[in-house]
């Protein structure tokens, strides 16, 4: 007599940050019984990495640089991996020349062999600095503070590849995250914490789904479980208006190609990524050996070219998709015993630290709404005593 399926006590759409980190802080905090799923055949979500054919770790969906200027995010994720420490640096092909990214003082001088310093490179970006009364788009944070020539160089081409919009189409939040520089630091991030999972991410996330309470399926649809598999409540981490069957229309993502490329020599490129924002059809390249340390005599390099086509990786923002947003989240939030959580399912442009302290923050929430089923064994312990 066939068995009826195992109730779950929570079924958890997607194994990326979100979905792991809240699948782990469930079983191991709260005892619970947790079902995580994900249409794609390995858990990791987009920092997936892997070893290509020839044996050198690669990240399959592109470089995934971690950076957090949270103690809380960093202690967390460190009880699942150790760490290497790692400052990325960007190199930008410019007039034919490469050049560092974000821009700072090497990079004005370099560009139009000049010789000024910190103070006079102040004076030189405030001489061309467009004054924007009101800055609402991508395009207005740029050319309010180095002037149009350099937003042209390395702004708007590489925007418009990468966003298929103009910047003066974008919310301002999107080169935000670009800073300006007259200093000679070249890092591209300055976070309190630099550094990559030291054995790579699948590693880190299979120290984090490995838990009895946890059980993982792989190459498996939400959809196509979720009136077969008993559960009490769900953390959807995938994207908002897919979970409402597109009730409102299509919310608007940016996509990726990757181009994979194993080549013949210890090293090809500089540094971790050079970008491309006058030529090429690609964004960028990437080395991984850069950012992972691997000892290998061969390397491997990715090229990226945007898409309007494939999985969603980035969303559009802009007024229009801000206001089709906050129907769905209105919709969410009537819908009882379900939690949205990560880039998708909350249309942000979150980086993996921010996502990781949103995962923590919503079991904290979680664990004051709703009581615990038993006692961890954390607490079973000091009652023990």
């Amino acid at each position: 007599m066939p068995t009826s399926p195992k109730k779950f006590d929570w079924l958890i759409v997607g194994a990326g940050f979100a979905g792991a980190v809240l699948a782990e802080r469930l079983a191991s905090q709260r005892g619970d019984r947790v079902l995580v799923v994900d249409r794609r055949n390995h858990i990791g979500g987009n920092a997936y990495d892997r070893h290509d054919d020839a044996g050198v770790l690669i990240h399959q969906y592109g470089p995934h640089i971690f950076h957090t200027n949270s103690d809380m995010v960093f202690d967390h994720l460190s009880n699942f991996t150790d760490w290497r420490p790692y400052e990325h640096r960007v190199l930008g092909m410019v007039d034919d020349m490469l050049v560092p990214i974000p821009i700072n003082l090497d990079t004005v001088n370099k560009l139009y062999d000049l010789s000024l310093t910190s103070e006079e490179l102040t004076e030189w970006f405030a001489a061309r600095a467009e004054p924007v009364e009101t800055i609402r788009t991508s395009e207005d944070v740029v050319v309010s503070v180095v002037g149009r020539e350099l937003y042209e160089k390395f702004f708007q081409g590489y925007t418009r590849k990468q966003w298929g919009l103009d910047p003066s189409q974008l919310d301002k939040s999107i080169t935000a995250r670009v800073p300006i520089r007259t200093d000679r630091d070249d890092r591209y991030f300055t976070d309190k914490h630099q550094a990559m999972p030291a054995q790579g991410y699948t590693r880190m996330f299979e120290a984090m789904l490995d838990h009895p309470n946890i059980s993982v399926m792989l190459g498996t649809d939400f959809r196509d479980i979720r009136e077969l598999i008993p559960h009490d409540r769900v953390i959807y981490t995938g994207p908002i208006d897919e979970y409402f069957d597109y009730r409102f229309g299509e919310l608007p993502y940016r996509s990726l190609r990757f181009e994979h490329e194993t080549i013949d020599k210890e090293f090809a490129l500089p540094t971790g990524t050079v970008n491309y924002p006058q030529t090429e059809a690609f964004t960028r390249i990437s080395e991984y050996k850069h950012m992972t340390g691997q000892l290998h005599s061969r390397t491997a390099i990715t090229r990226e070219y945007p898409s309007a086509e494939g999985d969603p990786y980035y969303p559009i923002l802009n007024p229009d998709s801000a206001e089709l947003f906050k129907r769905y989240e209105a919709l969410a939030m009537q819908t009882p015993d379900v939690w949205f959580v990560g880039r998708l399912a909350t249309f942000r442009y979150y980086n993996m630290d921010q996502v990781t302290g949103q995962a923590l923050a919503t079991f904290r929430r979680i664990d004051e709404m709703l009581p615990r089923a038993m006692p961890t064994l954390a607490t079973a312990a000091v009652a023990a005593e």
